[in-house]
């Protein structure tokens, strides 16, 4: 039943919650992805325990720093044999990434703009862009970077599709059902709208993970993604 499409984003407190949670899900997710807030409690190590049992692994680190030193960290990260990670979209961050993860199978992911802010948080942060517009900046930095795809919200995803390159990633959170908690995120939509307009992988997290049933919930999203 598992699309490995959908990307299960395990920000729970402590491993044995997420290693809890993967055995609740079963045979119904293959895909997780693991955040900053496990990365202090073995975060790395629980991923390389989830690539042995066959699941696909994003190391959501969104690393940040100086290019030296995020190519060494891509570098080592390479090593766990994850599929995905994410750094911010700054061309210097990106292409030491892309020369940090070598002949390795590691994906890189620019994140472009974090789905819970909007045009007033940029303006906030002194940005005079409107999001979309810086989104695509970074997001032609990108390609220009050599980076395997982008972080957006699902809003973008049609216009980013349309200017990059053919298997081009796009993974997009902010992904909520009709109806659902939006929570932090500001810019969302449904599981099936953001993969009709773009998107080639979803991430969902509390819809699921906070679900009273969350085996149950995670069928209604692989139901509402269907074909597409």
């Amino acid at each position: 039943m598992s699309d490995p499409r959908l990307f299960v984003a395990l920000d729970l407190p402590d491993i044995e919650s997420a290693r809890s949670m993967v055995n609740t899900l079963g045979n119904t997710v293959s895909s997780y992805k693991i955040g900053l807030q496990l990365l202090p409690q073995g975060g790395t190590e629980f991923g390389r325990a989830l690539k042995q049992a066959g699941k696909n692994v994003f190391l959501d680190f969104k690393l940040h720093d100086i290019g030296a030193t995020v190519e060494k960290a891509t570098r080592s990260i390479t090593e766990m044999g994850a599929d995905l990670l994410t750094v911010h979209a700054t061309p210097d961050v990106m292409a030491a990434a892309v020369k940090g993860r070598g002949n390795s199978s590691l994906k890189i992911m620019a994140v472009t703009v974090l789905t819970s802010l909007d045009d007033r948080s940029l303006f906030d942060m002194g940005y005079f862009n409107t999001v979309e517009e810086l989104v695509m900046h970074r997001v032609r930095q990108a390609v220009a970077a050599g980076v395997d795809g982008v972080i957006s919200s699902p809003l973008e995803a049609k216009a980013i599709r349309a200017i990059v390159p053919k298997g081009f990633l796009i993974v997009t959170p902010g992904v909520r059902m009709i109806g659902g908690d939006k929570g932090d995120q500001k810019r969302i939509a449904t599981p099936k709208h953001a993969l009709q307009h773009g998107a080639s992988h979803i991430v969902v997290g509390r819809p699921i993970t906070q679900a009273q049933n969350p085996r149950k919930a995670a069928e209604e999203i692989l139901a509402n993604i269907g074909n597409n």
